[in-house]
């Protein structure tokens, strides 16, 4: 692969040619593009003046907010990867990141940093190299950020990046109970930015207001397609998701695109009326709704609220990209499916365990092949040959394909649970549950809710003489997990009533069916 523009060339560009246009913003602070572009050079001659080096990994821990894009631009810039925590992480599980990926530095942002102190005495994490993103932060041992930036010396060399070199190492939630770092290179992320804006049609004039997690790939794939056009990023950086405050900001910086989940379209839709009618959103132009199936009263309420919105709908994943599009025109006539291949997606494959293709209307292990698919998982691989056959990309997701050739997510194979857009895989949180001493054998369930989609219940059969609440046992989990992974409820059983088939393997989908309306 020739040259091919990484997200800080994209910023250095539009810093030529747009240098005063707003590149980014948050609550807090707005940027143009000349001033990103500063900045990124000032990042990326700062952290390899803490003696890093091209290839190194530098994890970063933050709410939203504006400096994501900075380190994004300024890594990319230094060749160092991102390693994005989600900030709903426990302890436990920031520790077994921050060591499989063998960071070479932290950023954090307010909050985080006693976080990370709690845990970093056991990593080979060199001094000298946290980094608070608030000078409030940083405490003993720890360098704030903006005096890293402004005594960074941008005389120094900075390496040649190319395409094919990696610039994110993404973790998602393992099924054996831990997650898989997933490699990601510069010429996927440009490939997949150029793919999006070729297939929804964004220019330079659009504004995209990114609310879902800038350390998920939803905000990190459409943020970096805005940059390489030049066009404008509002940062929704609450601490939590506000739905007449996002209102307002649609309405006040004219957003012409957002991308969100169902449970925030819902809470936006159960405003009252008068609130609703106090914004004007005819400037979005543009809508997402992703991670989680949405109903169809919930897609009608979104095309009344936002008159000349254009409902789209994806199927994509961090290790393959955006996989499977539906369009405007399909969202109730293929309610339901999450449409079919798009620009930079190639065909899609639905194959037996035997690899063998299974006609339309069967149930098999789907396998895309993007032009974008990730470079494998960091330090694993057995779980790299699972997910890559030559050029095709499986995350174990089972479907069907229609007469019409659009694809219907049946079930994941790994039995995932998807709670507020969030995954949650139940073995994980069974592995943790399954450490309580009183507990002999456990199985996690997703079932449905009504404004989270589905949430994690947990049915456990106790040791024999022992005696357990369900509050013990949520307490137990939410020590040691995140809280979206902690089920919302827990079902004490007896052996008698866990299903297994004739190799003893737990039937969840059995226990799905009997707790679906609990």
């Amino acid at each position: 692969m020739g040259p091919l523009l990484t997200i800080a060339d994209a910023v250095a560009t539009h810093a030529r040619l747009t240098p005063h246009k707003l590149a980014v913003r948050d609550s807090r602070r707005r940027l143009s593009y000349a001033e990103w572009d500063a900045r990124a050079t000032r990042l990326a001659a700062g952290l390899l003046g803490l003696g890093l080096h091209k290839g190194d990994r530098v994890a970063v821990i933050a709410h939203n907010r504006l400096e994501w894009m900075e380190i994004y631009a300024g890594m990319a810039r230094a060749g160092l990867l991102v390693v994005p925590l989600n900030f709903r992480l426990s302890g436990p599980e920031i520790a077994y990141i921050l060591g499989h990926a063998e960071v070479g530095a932290v950023i954090a942002g307010p909050g985080f940093c006693a976080t990370v102190d709690g845990v970093r005495g056991d990593l080979a994490l060199p001094a000298g190299r946290c980094i608070a993103l608030d000078a409030a932060d940083a405490a003993a041992g720890w360098l704030d950020y903006e005096v890293l930036l402004a005594g960074a010396d941008t005389t120094i060399a900075l390496p040649e990046v190319g395409p094919q070199n990696h610039c994110a190492l993404m973790y998602t939630s393992g099924t054996t109970g831990r997650p898989k770092g997933a490699v990601r290179a510069h010429g996927g992320s440009t490939l997949i930015a150029l793919a999006t804006a070729l297939e929804m049609g964004f220019t330079r004039d659009d504004t995209a207001l990114l609310v879902m997690p800038l350390c998920h790939a939803n905000s990190l794939y459409f943020g970096t397609t805005f940059v390489h056009l030049g066009a404008s990023i509002v940062i929704d950086d609450s601490s939590s998701f506000d739905p007449e405050a996002v209102m307002k900001t649609l309405a006040e910086d004219r957003v012409t695109f957002t991308s969100l989940v169902p449970t925030h379209y819902i809470m936006m839709l159960s405003l009252p009326g008068e609130v609703k009618r106090r914004y004007d959103l005819s400037a979005v132009g543009k809508l997402m709704i992703s991670s989680a199936p949405a109903r169809p009263d919930t897609k009608r309420g979104i095309m009344e609220l936002f008159p000349n919105g254009q409902l789209y709908e994806l199927y994509g994943s961090t290790e393959a990209g955006w996989v499977t599009l539906l369009r405007p025109d399909e969202q109730l006539s293929k309610l339901g499916s999450v449409g079919r291949e798009w620009a930079g997606s190639g065909p899609i494959r639905l194959l037996d365990p035997e690899r063998r293709e299974v006609p339309d209307g069967d149930v098999g292990e789907l396998f895309s092949r993007t032009a974008y698919v990730f470079d494998g998982y960091w330090r694993n691989p057995e779980k790299t040959a699972e997910a890559l056959d030559g050029h095709w990309c499986s995350v174990g997701d089972m479907a069907r394909r229609d007469a019409d050739g659009y694809i219907w997510l049946v079930d994941r194979k790994s039995n995932m649970i998807i709670s507020g857009g969030e995954n949650v895989y139940p073995s994980e949180v069974e592995c943790v549950i399954g450490q309580h001493p009183k507990v002999r054998d456990v199985a996690v369930v997703g079932v449905p809710h009504e404004k989270w989609g589905e949430t994690p219940l947990a049915v456990v059969v106790l040791q024999p003489g022992f005696g357990a609440t369900e509050a013990e046992l949520r307490d137990w989990c939410r020590e040691r997990l995140a809280g979206f992974k902690c089920p919302t409820r827990v079902v004490f059983a007896d052996d008698s009533e866990m299903p297994r088939n004739a190799t003893g393997k737990l039937l969840h989908r059995v226990l799905r069916q009997r707790f679906a309306g609990a």
